[in-house]
C-alpha cells in the first residue's frame, strides 16, 4: 500500500521491544507517550504479562537521548492500579498546543484509560494522575469519564481540550471533550469524527493531536478495508480550524506497516508525535507482526517526517 506522507524510519529495529521473561512487559508493550524536556526523551507506555485475556498494564517507562535509542528506566513499571487487575492504558500527557509537554505548578499531568480485563468487563474509563519528577505518580483518579480509550489532551489559554476515542459502542468514534481544570469535562453532544473513508474498516482509534500554523492536526487509526488485511492498521491523518470540525485528506492512510519487519508487519498505530525544534515531526508507534496474536502488541518503533518532506499541506 502506498501511503502519501513520506515518514521514514532510520533503523530496521524497534525502540522498545518486549520485556525479559518474568519482567512486567514481556507479553505485551504499546501505547507510547513520549516528552522531550532538557535534553532527554521519555517515554512513558503500557506493558503486561498474561495471556491477551488475562493482561493487566502497568505503566513503564524508558528513556533516551537521541529519541530512537531507549532504554528501561529502573523504576519501572512507575504506575500501576493497586487493585492489579486494572490496567494502565493509552497514557496522554498534558501538552501545549504544539505537543510540547505542558507542566502545571511543576508538575506533569497524565491522563489514561482504565480496564478490568480479566473480570471480562468491557468499560473503559478515565483517570488521571501527576508526578514532579515522572517516576513517582499519584495514585490514579476517580473515574472522570466512561467509555474512553486513547486520550489526547492539550490546553489552550485557560481550556483544556480533549480528544477521545468512544469505545461505548460500535463502530468506535472519536469524541471532543473541554474543561476548565482537567477534571470535569463537557463531552460534545455529536462525534467529531466518523468512519467515512473507503481505506477506513470497522473502528476509528488512537487520535493524536496538535496544533500548527492556527490549524489543528489529527493523526489517527484504522483497520485496513482492503481484502487479505482486515487486522492490518494504518494511520489517518485530518486537519481542523476549531477541533471540532475536522476535514479528511484525501490521500489517506498516510502511514503504516513496515511489511519487510516482522515485528512491525501488520500494525502501526496507538502513536505519540512531537514537532522538533527543527520543524520535523517524529512518531513513535506500537506494532504487532502478523495473526495469531500470541503478543497483542509487540514492540515500539519510530519514524521522522523531516520538514522538506513531499507530505502534502499539513500547514
Amino acid at each position: 500500500m502506498r501511503y502519501s506522507q513520506n515518514w521514514i524510519r532510520e533503523r530496521d529495529e524497534p525502540c522498545i521491544s518486549l520485556g525479559e521473561p518474568g519482567a512486567f512487559d514481556d507479553r505485551h508493550v504499546f501505547a507510547p507517550c513520549v516528552a522531550h524536556e532538557s535534553g532527554e526523551y521519555r517515554m512513558w507506555y503500557s506493558g503486561s504479562r498474561a495471556e491477551v485475556a488475562e493482561r493487566v498494564f502497568a505503566l513503564g517507562l524508558a528513556v533516551s537521548n537521541d529519541g530512537v535509542h531507549f532504554s528501561r528506566h529502573t523504576n519501572s513499571p512507575v504506575l500501576k492500579f493497586p487493585d492489579n487487575t486494572h490496567s494502565i492504558l493509552t497514557p496522554s500527557l498534558l501538552r501545549n498546543p504544539d505537543g510540547s509537554v505542558l507542566r502545571e505548578s511543576g508538575k506533569l499531568r497524565l491522563w489514561f484509560s482504565s480496564c478490568d480485563f480479566p473480570s471480562r468487563d468491557p468499560l473503559h474509563t478515565l483517570h488521571e494522575s501527576s508526578s514532579q519528577d515522572g517516576t513517582s505518580w499519584s495514585d490514579p483518579s476517580r473515574p472522570l469519564l466512561e467509555n474512553v480509550y486513547a486520550p489526547s489532551v492539550i490546553r489552550e489559554g485557560d481550556r483544556y481540550h480533549m480528544w477521545f476515542t468512544d469505545v461505548g459502542e460500535e463502530p468506535w468514534c472519536f469524541r471532543y471533550a473541554e474543561s476548565i481544570n482537567g477534571v470535569d469535562w463537557e463531552v460534545r453532544e455529536e462525534p467529531v469524527l466518523k468512519l467515512n473513508q473507503e481505506w477506513e474498516h470497522q473502528r476509528l482509534f488512537y487520535p493524536t493531536v496538535l496544533k500548527r500554523s492556527a490549524k489543528f492536526l489529527m493523526w489517527y487509526g484504522s483497520y485496513s478495508n482492503s481484502p487479505g488485511e482486515e487486522m492490518t492498521t494504518a494511520l489517518g491523518f485530518a486537519k481542523s480550524t476549531d477541533g471540532i470540525h475536522w476535514a479528511k485528506n484525501p490521500d489517506n492512510p498516510v502511514f503504516g506497516p513496515e511489511p519487510r519487519h516482522d515485528w512491525e508487519s501488520h500494525y502501526t498505530t496507538s502513536q505519540s508525535i512531537l514537532q522538533l525544534p527543527d520543524g520535523s515531526l517524529r512518531i513513535w508507534y506500537a506494532a504487532r507482526s502478523k495473526p495469531p496474536f500470541v503478543h497483542k502488541y509487540f514492540a515500539i518503533g519510530t519514524a521522522k517526517l523531516t520538514s522538506t518532506s513531499p507530505v502534502g499541506p499539513l500547514d
